[in-house]
């Protein structure tokens, strides 16, 4: 079975650019059918950006907040004058990374990233601004790299000839590059190993029908879209063997936030006889939240629900509940891959002897 892989062919997307001056993100409102990048100048552009879902993913909001730190750095040198010390630089920048950790709450990924900027910054002297940049660049160029890692930890669970199901988008439009849970179904694919790849559609953000199957378009991989109703229906078809999901939090006893829908999906799974897995990096592992109902779970506008496409579907005067995420228990997981290796029907001993400190 051909192990190596083609990651120029399967990796062709990126959603953040850092240009020296600025930071550009792909607006992924707009995909698939305008390419279009959002010139971000300030950090609060870029917590602007990553509330709007301009920028979205786990990984890549983290990734993003880190650069908006460095913006806010240079920021902070333009208004008020040379700061010498890196201790100033903190006090004046937090306000700043509170503002980019409260954009997006659920995600761990994002205060992640923010706390290992302000341990830059612990850690730094004269020389602070250099050390924010390289900390930035290193956060991005790690995310690929534990990419590229889990996409074959991954695959090699996987038997020749499956078919797999995933759910709202975590490719390269999520993180660094070549992506989580469809890293690992690129990665399947190349070897050999998947042979069908179904998306659901992601209501109401269509992240799946929007941008998922988008993706895998661009790498020439056949995707099938399916309503997220008829999830259920395929297992029982028996065409999938695989459901494969990325997580926004995997908690210390191995519950898993993620995009609305996953929690079901893991119900439908376990029921037919399918196996689930979450892909996500350590970045993503909060042992300080025992279990997931301890996450704070986002809601959003109700008015998100209206519609398609901004044309209204919904009669006026009707009431919505737009919860982003839920919580997937971890005696329904066959497995989470990170970078750090596979953890196996995860719970609290497994995990804390993977991620304990």
């Amino acid at each position: 079975m051909k192990e190596e892989i083609d990651y120029a062919r399967y990796d062709r997307i990126r959603p953040i650019r850092w240009t020296g001056d600025m930071l550009e993100l792909l607006d992924q409102r707009k995909l698939p059918f305008t390419v279009e990048y959002v010139a971000c100048r300030t950090a609060s552009a870029v917590a602007v950006a990553i509330h709007a879902l301009i920028v979205r993913g786990a990984p890549a909001i983290g990734i993003a907040a880190a650069w908006g730190v460095v913006l806010a750095a240079r920021e902070l040198d333009a208004t008020a004058g040379a700061i010498e010390t890196a201790a100033e630089a903190a006090e004046r920048l937090e306000p700043v990374m509170q503002q980019l950790n409260a954009a997006r709450p659920t995600a761990v990924n994002l205060a992640w990233a923010l706390a290992r900027m302000r341990r830059a910054l612990a850690n730094a002297g004269d020389d602070w601004r250099t050390l924010l940049f390289r900390e930035a660049q290193a956060i991005a160029s790690e995310d690929l790299a534990a990419n590229h890692k889990m996409g074959k930890l991954g695959a090699q669970l996987i038997a020749k000839g499956s078919g797999v199901l995933t759910h709202c988008n975590t490719g390269s439009l999520a993180t660094a590059g070549f992506g989580t849970a469809l890293g690992v179904i690129r990665a399947g694919v190349a070897q050999g190993r998947i042979d069908r790849v179904f998306a659901g559609e992601t209501r109401p953000w269509l992240q799946g029908a929007r941008l998922t199957v988008w993706e895998l378009q661009q790498d020439g991989i056949d995707a099938t879209l399916i309503a997220d109703s008829a999830a259920s229906h395929l297992m029982k078809t028996g065409q999938v063997q695989w459901v494969i999901v990325g997580a926004d939090r995997i908690c210390a006893n191995g519950d898993v936030a993620n995009k609305i829908g996953t929690y079901q999906l893991a119900i439908a799974a376990r029921y037919h006889g399918v196996k689930f897995m979450v892909v996500a990096p350590s970045s993503t592992v909060d042992m300080a939240t025992p279990s997931g109902g301890k996450i704070e779970i986002e809601e959003r506008d109700p008015g998100e629900l209206f519609g398609v496409g901004g044309v209204r579907t919904v009669p006026e005067g009707v009431k919505a509940w737009n919860p982003v995420f839920d919580v997937a228990p971890s005696e329904l997981i066959d497995a989470i891959v990170t970078e750090r290796g596979v953890v196996e029907r995860p719970n609290r001993v497994s995990m804390q002897t993977f991620f304990g400190h």
